[in-house]
């Protein structure tokens, strides 16, 4: 079985360190490859440290992930040897349900449901491993195309931070005429002011401060704004026709519902760690409504890699070695990062 070097770590309170693990020989349409970089998403901190629920220890992170193809199944036809190639959140699924069959695998209803990157069980009984790692096995069906224009480093957090906001963004009709609201500006906001410009929405930012206001025009925003002054959301009533809010941490819908226009959506992508309270009426009485969205199928996700491509998008990246990774998660948790850190598995 090929092995891997990778980076796991063994609790919720425990550190990263470097470690051997196995992958599975391909199947028939399974494919092989050498992973470049894996990206640090906000919800690989959560999980490492038992934030959202049961997790699984050692346990090796990682839905961000870039690289080459080394070796294809006997079946496989979508993928050759040398393939640039990308996996996001998901690895499995039972492809017959009515989710999958409509290309939202990340909300399969089959047995077993959605099998996730990392701290999942697959169907063959084995824990799952993520993309700290220096080689991936995968079915040939969750395995995405890189565009060449992409650097893989670049590309790598597209795997969770730009589908995760292109599909909401492509749903609730980001476009001409259209004015957006982007709340939070870290690794999955500065996805979304760049996907939403590029619909030709008009994009503002809603961030905690100023101190990122001119990368955030510099992404294609027109309008900033700081929650820190005073005055701000009073002056942003029903100002968007649709907000997205990328903010992990607790935040006050009920005051970026007024922000809407009467009929305008506030979607949230972010999972606040402590349940929200919600003001009905201010959804009531201005028909406004209130959803999520979490990633997005295969299918979407090849859409929004080359939607990138074509229009010259990219995560914006500082890339780390394996050694960095415990520094890392501190510097993420304080904000510290613009926009994503990206592993380099030639570190290992």
């Amino acid at each position: 079985m090929p092995q891997a070097s990778a980076y796991a770590i063994d609790g919720p309170t425990g550190r990263f360190s470097r470690t051997t693990i196995e992958r599975r020989e391909p199947g028939p349409t399974e494919v092989l490859f050498d992973v470049a970089y894996a990206g640090i998403c906000h919800s690989d901190i959560h999980t490492a440290r038992g934030e959202w629920g049961p997790t699984t220890y050692p346990l090796v992170p990682g839905h961000e992930i870039a690289g080459v193809v080394r070796e294809v199944g006997t079946d496989v036809t979508r993928f050759a040897v040398g393939d640039r190639v990308g996996v996001g959140c998901f690895v499995d699924s039972c492809g017959e349900c009515e989710q999958c069959r409509a290309g939202d695998e990340q909300f399969c209803d089959g047995p077993g449901g959605t099998i996730w990157t990392y701290n999942a069980i697959g169907r063959d009984g084995v824990p799952t491993a993520g993309g700290y790692s220096t080689c991936f096995t995968v079915e040939q069906d969750y395995l995405c195309r890189i565009p060449s224009s992409i650097e893989l480093a670049n590309a790598a957090p597209l795997m969770c931070a730009g589908i995760t906001l292109y599909s909401p963004l492509k749903r609730w009709g980001a476009g001409p005429g259209k004015r957006v609201a982007i709340v939070g500006m870290g690794g999955l906001g500065h996805m979304g002011v760049q996907i939403a410009a590029a619909f030709g929405a008009e994009v503002a930012v809603i961030s905690q401060t100023r101190s990122k206001e001119a990368d955030g025009r510099r992404f294609g925003a027109t309008e900033y704004y700081a929650l820190s002054e005073p005055g701000t959301v009073k002056g942003l009533r029903k100002s968007f026709d649709l907000i997205i809010s990328t903010v992990s941490g607790d935040q006050n819908l009920n005051s970026l519902l007024g922000c809407l226009r009467t009929g305008g959506a506030l979607v949230d992508v972010g999972l606040p760690e402590h349940p929200v309270q919600l003001s009905l009426g201010a959804l009531v009485g201005q028909r406004r409504i209130l959803a999520g969205s979490q990633i997005g199928g295969i299918a979407e996700t090849q859409e929004m890699l080359d939607f990138c491509a074509a229009h010259g998008l990219a995560a914006q990246v500082e890339v780390i070695g394996g050694e960095d990774i415990n520094d890392a998660y501190d510097r993420v948790v304080a904000s510290d990062v613009r926009y994503r850190f990206v592993i380099d598995t030639a570190t290992f």
